[in-house]
């Protein structure tokens, strides 16, 4: 058995809106496609093609090409507890199954940060929008092939970002 631990300097890209959390959030999903995780789970178990596969995946990219694979809603947690209107917080977890493909190729690990996290959090006046970036994962892997495609995922989602704000 082996066993290892490897510290990561991680980049953090952060905006801010003065927009409605609401606005800024259905902004955001509406600038990603949806990705059926049941048909995509099923496509992939089954005997088929990748080119099947890539039928389902590439059936609602979106306006960026990345798609909405989930929607956390830990403010609700908090909301909870103190039976207030407020925190609101959201983690959208978005990406393409294609772009992180790329990536593992390369760099197995890439599959532990894909889909990436975007953070969206209403704090007194205004809304942050946070996103750790990919190539800040994959640079301690030294595979400058997963770091660019790393790299082209930052830009599209810090371009997804601004364009809500």
């Amino acid at each position: 058995m082996t066993m290892s631990i490897r510290r990561f300097e991680i980049e953090r890209f952060s905006v801010t809106s003065s927009r409605p959390f609401e606005a800024v959030v259905g902004a955001l999903k509406d600038a990603v496609g949806r990705l059926d995780l049941v048909e995509l789970a099923k496509t992939s178990r089954q005997a088929g093609t990748f080119v099947e596969l890539k039928e389902v995946i590439d059936r609602n990219p979106g306006k960026t090409g990345l798609m909405l694979f989930m929607e956390l809603d830990h403010g609700a947690v908090l909301r909870k507890e103190t039976e207030l209107t407020k925190p609101k917080i959201v983690r959208l977890m978005i990406g393409n199954p294609l772009v992180m493909k790329e990536m593992a190729k390369h760099v197995p690990e890439a599959g532990s940060y894909a889909p990436v996290t975007v953070l969206v959090d209403e704090r007194g006046d205004c809304v942050h929008l946070s996103y750790d970036r990919m190539a800040s994962f994959l640079a301690p892997y030294g595979n400058m092939d997963a770091i660019a495609v790393a790299r082209n995922l930052d830009s599209k989602i810090e371009s997804l970002l601004q364009s809500v704000i």
